[in-house]
């Protein structure tokens, strides 16, 4: 029997009371004007503090919970796996969420919505791929997440978004990277994945790709929330700051992360994953990080495991990180929370990486392991657990 790493938590606070609140906050963020280069203050009620430091490799820890050893059925002998998803929202320097309990229960809040979207989905015997698409539609949608709607914003002030899915049955695959005007880019993955002969398309060609494919068009402010906009200029001074100094300006340790990602395991044992973001902030244009690159920030395999991935994505690239789970799952016999362990706490700190991922094994056992100070995260398990949580609890 694997070992429990992570206590179990429940919300705080009841749902409908933290729903009610989500939509205010929902409703403040997207009343917003953003016509004018100068947006105004909206009263943005989360507060991310300007001064965090980056975490020295001794002080990383590691969090995570897995469940598994799943017997086969006794009548038949067949294994039936539980229906399972995973959901991640990101994971960095946090701090400036510790001392908010309000601010925190909104995005818990916005996790159990996603949760209960995609799992809705396979207890109504959907399969593993419209469950995690489901989930990170619901999670593009927030301005709460770093993906779609509310995602940093480039260098030049605009917003690039990136995605990617993969069918552990089929191992099809589909990405996007560089994207400016699809509202949902999990969306054009998939559409790559079931109705082109590529797994990727990027900037023009994806949108030209998703025109062909009857994909509506919307304009890049959208994405752009006034908390996303404000924290671009800050930094955009503090890089005009640093340039005349002779020095490089780093960035905000709490805007270096940000990801959604799901990973589902259905009825039929078959596991899929979905990972979607807008990169890392003030990024060059053109940049592409790890989420779009399967077998980096991507993977999903029924033979061994399903990941999705989140934190720096040039370390995550470097070391294939996605991939190289689960091929020790399927060739070296580790479990899923013993291997993720191992790439995420030795592979990437030995690089100076952070992140964290989340990881689902072909038996329904699964892992949620990040060296970072928090990670956004829930899981939802016929007949196990069912939590959000932000930080180590």
């Amino acid at each position: 029997m694997n070992i429990i790493v992570c206590v179990r938590i429940m919300l705080k606070s009841a749902l409908g009371f933290a729903l009610a609140i989500n939509v205010m906050l929902i409703a403040g963020i997207e009343a917003q004007d953003l016509n004018s280069e100068n947006l105004p203050n909206s009263g943005e009620v989360i507060a991310v503090p300007n001064d965090l430091v980056l975490p020295t490799p001794q002080l990383k820890k590691v969090h995570g919970v897995v469940l598994g050893d799943f017997e086969p059925d006794s009548e038949n002998g067949e294994f039936n796996p539980p229906i399972t998803l995973l959901i991640h929202g990101g994971a960095g320097n946090l701090a400036g969420l510790e001392d908010s309990s309000i601010t925190q229960d909104f995005y818990k809040t916005a996790l159990q919505q996603a949760l209960d979207v995609g799992y809705s989905v396979l207890e109504n015997n959907g399969s593993a791929m419209d469950a995690i698409e489901a989930t990170i539609i619901e999670m593009e949608n927030s301005p709460l997440f770093n993906a779609g709607r509310g995602a940093v914003l480039t260098s030049d002030g605009k917003a690039e978004l990136d995605a990617a899915v993969m069918d552990g049955k089929t191992l099809n695959a589909g990405a996007v990277a560089g994207v400016k005007k699809i509202q949902n880019p999990i969306l054009l993955a998939r559409s790559i994945m079931e109705n082109s002969d590529h797994v990727m398309f990027a900037r023009e060609g994806a949108e030209e790709f998703a025109k062909e494919n009857g994909f509506e068009f919307i304009k890049n402010k959208y994405f752009i929330t006034d908390r996303r906009w404000r924290t671009y200029k800050e930094t955009q001074a503090e890089q005009k700051r640093a340039r005349k100094l002779g020095k490089k300006a780093e960035l905000p340790e709490a805007f270096k992360y940000g990801t959604v990602g799901a990973v589902a395991i259905d009825r039929n044992g078959n596991l899929a994953a979905g990972t979607s973001t807008g990169g890392t902030n003030y990024k060059r244009w053109g940049r592409i990080g790890d989420a779009p690159i399967i077998g980096a920030g991507t993977y999903a395999d029924n033979r061994s495991c399903a990941v999705s991935s989140t934190g720096i994505g040039e370390y995550f690239m470097r070391l294939t990180i996605a991939r190289d789970i689960c091929a020790q799952v399927e060739y070296g016999g580790a479990n899923v929370l013993d291997a993720a362990d191992n790439v995420i706490n030795d592979r990437l700190t030995s690089l100076g990486g952070d992140g964290g991922v989340i990881v689902l094994g072909a038996n329904g056992s699964y892992a949620l392991v990040f060296n970072t100070h928090g990670m956004f995260r829930g899981v939802k398990q016929e007949g196990g657990n069912s939590y959000v949580a932000i930080f180590g609890e």
